[in-house]
This record gives C-alpha cells, sequence and structure tokens, in this order.
C-alpha cells in the first residue's frame, strides 16, 4: 500500500476517538460519562503533542537558517497544549486546545511552500477536529444545565 494511502486512513481514523468520547459524554452516566470527558482532553493532548512532532521531524528538511524557529514553535505548541489541561478546567482546557490546532495549522500553511494531499488533508482533520471540539464544549455546557 502507498505511504499516502496509508497516511490519510490513520489520519481520519484518528477522529474516531474524539468522537466515540463525544457519544461517551452524551450517552452515558457517573464513571463512563467522566472517563468520556477525561478520556477526550487526553486524547486531545497526545494528538497535538503528535502533531507538534510531526513538525519536529520536518525540520530536518529546512535550510539551517530556519530550523531554530521550527523548533522553537513545535516545543512551543506542546508546552501550551500541557498548560491548557493542566488548568484542570475541562471546557477551558477544550478551548484552548481547540486554539492550539488552529495555531499549527495557520503555522504549517504559512511557512509550507507547496500545497498538496498532505496539506489538503491536515485542513480536513483540523476542521473535524475543531467541530469535535466545539460539540464537547456544547455537551459541557449542556450537562451544567
Amino acid at each position: 500500500m502507498r505511504p499516502q494511502i496509508i497516511t490519510q486512513a490513520l489520519g481520519f481514523a484518528g477522529l474516531t476517538p474524539f468522537y466515540l468520547f463525544l457519544l461517551g459524554i452524551a450517552f452515558l452516566q457517573d464513571y463512563p460519562r467522566a472517563l468520556s470527558i477525561q478520556g477526550f482532553v487526553v486524547y486531545s493532548l497526545a494528538i497535538l503533542s503528535f502533531l507538534s512532532g510531526a513538525l519536529w521531524g520536518n525540520t530536518r528538511q529546512l535550510p539551517d537558517g530556519e530550523q531554530n524557529f521550527h523548533l522553537v514553535v513545535s516545543n512551543g505548541i506542546v508546552i501550551f497544549a500541557v498548560a491548557s489541561v493542566l488548568t484542570a478546567q475541562v471546557v477551558l482546557a477544550v478551548l484552548l486546545l481547540t486554539l492550539g490546532y488552529l495555531a499549527l495549522l495557520w503555522y504549517e500553511r504559512r511557512t509550507q511552500m507547496t500545497r498538496n494531499w498532505y496539506s489538503a488533508m491536515r485542513a480536513q482533520l483540523t476542521l473535524g477536529v475543531v467541530f469535535a471540539h466545539l460539540l464537547y464544549v456544547g455537551l459541557n455546557v449542556a450537562m451544567l444545565d
């Protein structure tokens, strides 16, 4: 199988846990719901960190003068994501993680010279992730009522 197909399949499959956790929040009670609430946040932190690591890995392909800033951005996004979760306020954490995903996509698109299948896929996946995060906020706010 071609790496592009595997990358796309894994990328879109990576959206599944976000939506499964949302189903758990919407339809489960007590401990399973609490696990879904926390699982969503932890999974989001893991994926945003993974994407930042991919940015780190792509830095090797850049000229020496451009590598340092990419490395700092990559690490900065992970630190921001961890700090978001450490707020211990799930809705705030998810809103901040959403900003992290959008910032990473913005940075990738700003620094990428070519638009190809990968950049299109990243935009689609980020849209799916942001939508899941907004649903998460909506579900959590609805639970407060």
